[in-house]
């Protein structure tokens, strides 16, 4: 399952996931609480505090995060996931 998480609204979210055509929910963490969890948010002196810290994380199933993404490239990001998520699930 993939899920993405912003500090926008659930409305600003619906928006940009039919603008970008996204396949997967948006959800709308508006308080931060998951972002501060997940290490995402930025301090208050940052130019870019209003936005969260560009990370994914792939999670194992037994829940623990198996690996962290800085993603910088958008477009190969999820070639990059899917790959570990093979070698996570033993699949050659």
């Amino acid at each position: 399952m993939i899920l993405g998480a912003s500090f926008d609204t659930v409305e600003e979210n619906r928006i940009f996931a039919v603008e970008q055509h996204f396949p997967f929910r948006l959800l709308a963490d508006t308080d931060r609480t998951v972002g501060q969890s997940y290490g995402v948010v930025r301090p208050g002196g940052d130019q870019y505090a209003g936005f969260a810290r560009r990370l994914s994380f792939l999670i194992a199933p037994d829940g623990l995060i198996a690996r962290v993404y800085e993603v910088a490239d958008v477009k190969a990001h999820a070639d990059e996931v899917l790959a570990d998520l093979e070698r996570l699930r033993g699949v050659r």
